[in-house]
């Protein structure tokens, strides 16, 4: 499956924070953002946050929790993608495709609202 990465650097603690939450969406995932209110498909996870603190503190203004999961998301009807705290998500019910051109570059088949992963 191709992998996209939008943070540069990465965590560079010696010991990352512990997750203190499972994940509620997975790869393939339709999602809404609450406060700038688009839809999009979930491509990657992290348990944590995996960006730099630089991109943390020049990005990520309202500064969700590192120790939360992280997603990587296309956003529908754009050609970008988005690193977005859990927080900030909850599940599209239209149920409709998302519209962005990688989005056959990660997934075989839009099924029952869902996307499903290249194996």
């Amino acid at each position: 499956m191709a992998h996209l990465r939008l943070i540069q650097g990465g965590l560079s603690l010696p010991h990352p924070p512990e997750p203190v939450a499972l994940p509620q969406f997975a790869v393939g995932d339709l999602i809404h953002h609450r406060l700038y209110n688009y839809r999009g498909v979930i491509v990657a996870v992290d348990p944590i946050f995996q960006g730099s603190e630089e991109w943390y503190e020049n990005v990520a203004r309202s500064h969700p929790p590192k120790n939360h999961p992280w997603y990587e998301v296309l956003v529908d009807e754009g050609t970008h993608s988005t690193y977005v705290a859990e927080r900030h998500l909850e599940r599209d019910m239209t149920l409709n495709p998302v519209r962005h051109p990688l989005v056959e570059h990660f997934f075989c088949e839009f099924q029952n609202g869902k996307y499903q992963p290249i194996a």
